[in-house]
């Protein structure tokens, strides 16, 4: 219900809801993202480190441009959220409030359709988008972040965040679709799996030989090893696609495979560089992207 009561007193510009979700979502990615950075990346501890899937942590140049890209990215990603808001304002979807008279059968089902479906639709357009030289040339500067870092979730084109958000405009055109449901799961259950998928760390419970899972593994083999015509797991949650598919990478690296090796020790974490990020608090650094001279 908290949504709707916006809605009712939303601006009627369009320009409005779209700087007011676009503000939103840029708090949504500062607190995930940026709270998970400061745990990881900024306060590394040995004992973490271990489950780091990449031993090595991205420059703070590579997690500036991350964050310039991310930019971008909300802007063309709050398109299709405001653009559903602006509909159900006016009555021109089927989007709903409250349990209503759908109920919460309903209401349950379709939190679970839209999920698969929106899955199935991210795992395609990406798979596209390593396959089609024309969507590559636009979703290859995601890729520019092999080594990735919580901030880079978004840090895609505009046209890539525009296409992937649209589920969110497009959902309340084709059947009833509760607005709540609807923007918790693609700004919360979506995003914060997103961060999950681009942490960089494993979790020892949900390791990277999950047989139904995508895990944060997955991702990073993407990101490393993916190239045009080189889809490997391409997909978001199911990895139940890239199986279908035939994009599933064989050869495995991730950090328990790493630990069992003996790669992880307490050696190699006394010698491995920490980079240095307080300059991503200096605005000098922000725009040349060069360290201040300290003379």
């Amino acid at each position: 219900m908290v949504l709707c009561e916006m809605m009712s007193n939303a601006p009627e510009s369009f320009l409005m809801v779209w700087a007011t979700i676009s503000f939103l979502a840029l708090l949504s990615v500062m607190f995930f993202s940026g709270s998970v950075f400061w745990v990881y990346y900024v306060k590394p501890t040995y004992e973490r480190w271990r489950y780091k899937i990449n031993p090595k942590f991205p420059s703070p140049q590579d997690v500036r441009l991350e964050i310039r890209q991310t930019l971008k990215g909300i802007v063309a990603a709050a398109f299709a959220p405001s653009l559903s808001l602006y509909f159900s304002q006016r009555g021109l979807s089927q989007a709903y409030c409250g349990v209503g008279e759908m109920g919460w059968g309903y209401l349950i089902a379709s939190f679970f359709v839209t999920w698969i479906v929106a899955d199935f639709f991210e795992f395609f357009y990406h798979y596209l988008g390593h396959s089609i030289p024309s969507m590559w040339q636009v979703h290859k500067h995601h890729h520019r972040f092999y080594n990735p870092s919580p901030f880079s979730v978004i840090a895609d084109e505009p046209l890539d965040q525009f296409v992937r958000a649209l589920p969110m405009a497009v959902f309340p055109m084709i059947a009833p679709v509760n607005m709540d449901m609807l923007f918790l799961q693609f700004g919360v259950f979506f995003y914060a799996y997103g961060v999950y998928l681009h942490w960089g760390y494993e979790l020892e419970r949900l390791d990277a030989h999950h047989p139904w899972i995508n895990t944060s593994y997955q991702h990073y083999a993407h990101h490393a090893m993916s190239i045009m015509n080189r889809p490997y797991h391409t997909g978001f949650y199911i990895k139940l696609w890239d199986d279908i598919a035939g994009s599933n990478l064989e050869k495995c690296t991730c950090s328990k495979c790493a630990r069992e090796k003996g790669e992880r020790s307490l050696e190699a974490w006394e010698k491995l560089a920490k980079p240095d990020y307080s300059p991503l608090l200096s605005s000098s650094f922000w725009w040349t992207g060069e360290f201040a001279k300290i003379d």
